[in-house]
């Protein structure tokens, strides 16, 4: 979710450039300066580009030439990307389709419910619900 997120902001709060050739062995990769848990970007591979948490998330493994950053996304970030993750759970679902349930036979439907952003408007998407929240870190290219 963190990788949607920062898309839709344009924004990877990339810290360090590491550019070279990189062998992911194991489903790791050795990054020096990178801490456990830490996010990063991988750009330029084959099998792995996006981002990740260094030493928690699998990679597969290939040696590539391309560019890691490191990410350093501040903790109100972070917190957000979690009720908003949280949302997308529960919501998500409804979001993408008129629909919240439906039923064939007798036919019957249950037409699906829009949120309340911030603004007061209806909206149905975490990107539409909560983009009054990302502003503050959304770039502009």
């Amino acid at each position: 979710m963190i990788e949607r997120i920062c898309a839709f902001i344009h924004n990877y709060f990339h810290g360090d450039r590491y550019a070279g050739t990189f062998t992911i062995a194991n489903g790791t990769i050795e990054v020096p300066g990178l801490v456990t848990g830490q996010y990063f970007q991988i750009c330029g591979s084959r099998l792995n580009d996006g981002v990740y948490q260094y030493g928690l998330d699998e990679l597969t493994d290939e040696t590539f030439d391309g560019v890691i950053w490191d990410m350093r996304p501040p903790k109100a970030f972070l917190a957000l990307a979690e009720e908003i993750e949280a949302w997308n759970e529960k919501y998500g679902e409804v979001a993408m389709g008129p629909f919240s349930s439906e039923s064939f036979g007798g036919y019957s439907y249950t037409k699906a419910q829009s949120y309340a952003n911030a603004g007061g408007g209806m909206q149905s998407t975490w990107q539409s619900v909560f983009a009054p929240y990302l502003n503050q870190w959304r770039k502009l290219c």
